[in-house]
Parts: C-alpha cells; sequence; structure tokens
C-alpha cells in the first residue's frame, strides 16, 4: 500500500512515543501524528471527498499542513499544494484548472479564495492541530493506493502563459525519498529544519517527509527568520535543513551570528539557483561541522535530482554535484542530439522520480520529453569527465550581445567576488544597436555603495570586455520565487521599460 500514512503507522507501531514533529512548541510523537492523520482523513470524508477528488491547501506551514497531506493520501484523495504568495487571479486559475472538490485556506489567507466554491478556512487552532477542527471518532481504513496512482499536483510558475499542473504519482515519491535517503545518508536519529514553504518541493519533498520516512523528526517553521532558525538549530540540536539562496544570505549577514551553538548541523541543501562560490566558503566558516550541499533539481521531478557529494565541495566547486541514484542526466542541443562532457546544451534527465507530465494538457506535456523519455528541462549546462553537473543558465536568460552569447551566471560568479555585494542578478535588456546589452542587477551590503564604474573595472578585470554589465542598477531586494530563485522575468520587464 503506498498511502504516506503506512510509514507513519509502521513507526507508531515500532516506536509510538518518538518525536515525529515540533512545531509552534508542540512536540508530537507518531502516535500522535498518526491519529491526527486519521482524523483529518475522517473530516475530509465527511466533506465529501472520495478518493481521487482534488484537495487544495493555500496554507502556509503549520502542523495541521501536515495533518491534511497525510490525511488526504489516507483517504485516497490528490493533493494541491497553492503558493500563498500569488494573486487571488492566479489562484482561481489554479482551481478552476485542476478541478478542485474543496480547497483549505488559512484564515488570515481568506481573501485568495474569495468566491470560489467549497472553501473552509483553517483557523489557527486547526493550523496547529487538525483536530480542533476535524472533531470526529472515526479513524478509518486507508483507500489503496498504487505506484501509478496520482499522490499530487503542483503547479509551476507561468512566464508567458498560464501555469503548468505537474503530476506527481506515488512511484515518483517513493523513488525520490528512498534515492535522497541513501545521497544524504538520512536516518531516524535525523532531524530536519522545515523553514522552506511546504507548498514548494524545497520545504516538503528535499528531503521533507521523507525524513518521516526514515523514523526521524521535522521542526516546522511557520514563517522563516534567519535568528530563530539558528536557534532552533541550536536548541533543537538539528542535523539537516534546506535554505533558498535568499534564506542562505540572511543567516550570513546576521550581524550576531557566531554567538549560536550550530556544531549539530550536518548538512543543508541549497536550492534554486547556482550558489555563489564565496557563499559556499562563508556557509563552511559558519557551521563547522557542516557541509552545504549545492543541489539542482525541479518541481517535475520532486527536486534533488544531483548534489554534491562528501568531500567534493572544493574540487567540484560552482558543480550541483552527480546524479542520485536512479536519475539519469543528458546535455543535448535543441534537435536532441548528445553532446560530449564540457559542450553546452539543454539539461535533459530520466528516471522514475521523473514526472509523467502535466495535467490536462497533452501539448505541453509532448514538447517537455526528448524520444526515449529525456525530459528537457529549460535549463543550460554541461557536465564534466567525472559526471558532475555543471549549470550555465536558463535558455531564456542566455544573453545575445553583438551576436556573442553572454551566460548571466558567468558574469554573476564575478559580480559576487566583489566585496560589497550582497545580492545580484545578470540580465539582458532590449538594445538597438546590440540586440542586447548586459545589466547589473545589484543589492549592496548594508552601508556600502557601488557604482557602475566599480563594476565595469572589476569584471573587465576578469571577463571578455562585450561580458562587462553596460549598466547598473540597485535595489534594495531581488525579486524572488517561492523556491528561491531570482525572477529575472519581472527584471527584464521592469527595467526594459526605464
Amino acid at each position: 500500500m503506498h498511502n504516506l500514512t503506512a510509514f507513519i503507522r509502521f513507526h507508531a507501531t515500532q516506536r509510538p512515543n518518538d518525536l515525529a514533529v515540533v512545531y509552534d512548541g508542540a512536540r508530537i510523537t507518531y502516535a500522535d501524528l498518526l491519529d491526527r492523520a486519521l482524523s483529518a482523513g475522517a473530516w475530509l470524508r465527511g466533506e465529501g471527498i472520495a478518493e481521487g477528488d482534488v484537495v487544495a491547501l493555500v496554507m502556509k506551514n503549520s502542523a495541521g499542513f501536515l495533518d491534511l497531506v497525510l490525511g488526504a493520501s489516507h483517504i485516497g484523495a490528490v493533493l494541491l499544494p497553492i503558493n500563498y504568495r500569488l494573486a487571488a487571479a492566479e489562484v482561481a486559475y489554479i482551481h478552476d484548472h485542476a478541478g478542485v472538490k474543496l480547497l483549505l485556506v488559512d484564515e488570515e489567507l481568506a481573501d485568495l479564495a474569495t468566491g470560489l466554491p467549497r472553501v473552509i478556512h483553517i483557523d489557527p487552532a486547526a493550523q496547529a492541530d487538525i483536530r480542533a477542527m476535524a472533531q470526529t471518532e472515526e479513524r478509518p481504513n486507508a483507500v489503496r493506493r498504487n505506484g501509478s496512482d496520482l499522490y499530487r499536483l503542483m503547479y509551476t510558475s507561468g512566464t508567458t502563459d498560464h501555469p503548468k499542473g505537474v503530476i506527481h504519482q506515488y512511484d515518483n515519491f517513493y523513488w525520490k525519498t528512498m534515492d535522497q535517503a541513501v545521497a544524504l545518508q538520512q536516518s531516524a536519529q535525523d532531524k530536519l529544519l522545515v523553514v522552506g514553504p511546504m507548498y514548494h518541493v524545497g520545504g516538503i519533498d528535499l528531503p521533507g517527509i521523507g525524513v518521516l520516512w526514515m523514523g526521524g523528526t521535522m521542526v516546522i517553521h511557520r514563517d522563516f527568520d534567519a535568528e530563530a532558525a539558528l536557534r532552533t538549530i541550536q536548541d533543537e540540536k538539528i542535523t539537516c535543513a534546506w535554505f533558498a539562496p535568499v534564506m542562505t544570505n540572511m543567516v550570513l549577514n546576521l550581524p550576531d551570528r557566531d554567538r549560536f551553538d550550530v556544531s549539530s548541523l550536518r548538512w543543508c541543501v541549497g536550492g534554486g539557483e547556482r550558489t555563489p562560490e564565496s557563499r559556499i566558503r562563508e556557509f563552511t566558516e559558519l557551521f563547522t561541522n557542516s557541509r552545504y550541499i549545492d543541489a539542482y533539481g525541479l518541481t517535475e521531478s520532486f527536486g534533488g535530482d544531483t548534489l554534491m557529494e562528501a568531500g567534493m565541495e572544493i574540487e567540484k566547486i560552482g558543480s550541483t554535484g552527480r546524479a542520485i541514484m536512479h536519475v539519469e542526466v543528458d546535455i543535448r542541443d535543441d534537435e536532441g542530439n548528445r553532446l560530449a562532457p564540457g559542450e553546452d546544451g539543454e539539461i535533459c534527465l530520466r528516471g522514475p522520480k521523473i514526472t509523467t507530465g502535466y495535467w490536462r494538457d497533452r501539448e505541453k506535456t509532448a514538447a517537455a520529453f526528448h524520444p526515449e523519455g529525456w525530459f528537457r528541462s529549460g535549463d543550460v549546462g554541461h557536465l564534466d569527465q567525472d559526471g558532475f553537473l555543471f549549470l550555465t543558465d536558463r535558455k531564456k536568460d542566455m544573453i545575445i550581445s553583438g551576436g556573442e552569447n553572454i551566460a548571466s551566471s558567468e558574469v554573476e560568479r564575478v559580480v559576487y567576488q566583489m566585496e560589497d555585494v550582497l545580492e545580484a542578478a545578470i540580465i539582458g535588456l532590449p538594445d538597438a544597436d546590440w540586440g542586447e546589452r548586459v545589466a547589473a542587477v545589484v543589492v549592496p551590503k548594508p552601508g556600502a555603495e557601488i557604482d557602475h564604474a566599480a563594476i565595469d573595472a572589476h569584471c573587465r578585470a576578469h571577463l571578455a570586455g562585450f561580458k562587462s554589465p553596460k549598466e547598473l542598477h540597485i535595489l534594495d531586494e531581488l525579486p524572488r520565487n517561492p523556491s528561491g530563485k531570482v525572477l529575472k522575468r519581472v527584471l527584464r520587464e521592469r527595467l526594459g521599460r526605464v
């Protein structure tokens, strides 16, 4: 039986009093977590949810969120976590396209569900324990799920089109969980800090509830706060975490970061974008017993397709590691031909954790795959002779200026070497003479000042002149999506009109 409650029941039977979840002061055992999950399933069924129905969550991180994830799986429903940072119109589109039967929304986010049918508000008491709302004595048997059954839908951010609904089957979940458990050497002794949003693969899947599969503990924060994260690592003796790039930045820039004992942390997976080398080195200076695991993955693959291996961080710095056990990575040109090591092309993936396609969209599904089952990521990179993956850019983020291809990540790497730079993004803006011109968008460190002359001189000392930014824009922060990726499309739209 593939239901998520199968492994919760196993641990609840074997060691019922072991700690499964910590949230807002509550310490939830495996026995209690199982009861919560079954109660949530009974409540959903009482609300008319049947096998195969889509249940959507517009919720921040909470123990109640996890209760509902497990409860929906128990009764054979399909989970749809929705980004609570979206606009109401975007939520409505996803709701209608997915065919949502019931939408559950945190009370403070209720405006995002205005006008939608079958909406239930989740109050703070139910966020802490779904049984506050699911007041039922029924504890139903599981509706059997098989590997090919639909476990979850996740909608990717739209660029020029509507979001796409990624199909996640149970087989995808279990293959990713097993592969990541081996690659990360997880065990029942692991305590995972969950600060990424649980509607996103980084928060809930990397490794997320896979830690519960191993019998470990999830320590959930409702929102991210850098100081609170360090204090929790110290107080709970956290062993592992996932940080989006902006989170890592905020932790590393805390003025009193050294006052916390973070010696328990043994690894942290980074996600969302290529991590600057300077940030990796600074991370290891703060977390002296931990390794920073640069990673590559997609919503379409549950994240974590490549992970940097222990002992290779410095030798292969700049790489996102090698493929985990049952994932194949290949580099292809636009015609689908395989490229040699060192040649940049589209990163393609194949394996049992990769999606089978997009919900109710045959055209986009067909376009997403090369023959022989290779999924087209839309990202550009190369493999070295040892099979380590190096990201170059998103296809749409390559800058073509005067006929020359310029990888924005290459210029960003050099800009990040400047001491006064906190964050940086390189984009191409329309240019009547060159087609595109290179523009730098920079967030300076507090109190620092950066001008174009300094950026230009620094870049020309390390790069060809045509790659140096032709203009500089200073911002207070970079726009990012929930996984931490810089939204360069937003920057191009905003600055291209200036």
